[in-house]
């Protein structure tokens, strides 16, 4: 396990600085740094659709969609944060640290992006043959 820092937002709105233990493992490590609730919800979303493809195929658009939503919203909750770090740290951000941030903040986007395709994907493999 490698040990990183993060500012995370306490109670009171106010980032503070955190070590977490990050896995080597590059999935594990896109997990904890796309942020667990939302990994852990479209993780769930992920077996959801998985299970309406082969019990419930009418809800598997909807999942897609739902999955990308929700991938939307924590890449945004994400950009909050980085927004809310440089306007208290102001100008001795670097730019590297920046695209750090903007990088993390956009994992989320990119797993809601394959679930939603993998939903499209399994539509078309469900739909009538003409």
């Amino acid at each position: 396990m490698k040990e990183e820092t993060y500012f995370v937002a306490d109670s009171l709105g106010v980032f503070q600085p955190e070590t977490v233990e990050v896995p080597e493992w590059t999935i594990a490590r896109f997990f904890v740094e796309g942020g667990m609730p939302g990994m852990i919800v479209l993780s769930l979303l992920l077996i959801a659709l998985l299970l309406a493809a082969w019990k419930a195929p009418r809800w598997v658009k909807e999942i897609g969609i739902g999955a990308l939503v929700v991938s939307v919203f924590w890449t945004l909750c994400g950009l909050f944060q980085i927004f809310g770090v440089i306007e208290m740290f102001g100008d001795t951000i670097s730019p590297a640290v920046m695209c750090g941030g903007l990088r993390v903040a956009m994992i989320s986007t990119f797993y809601g992006l394959i679930i939603y395709f993998l939903s499209l994907v399994i539509r078309v493999i469900q739909k009538p043959r003409v």
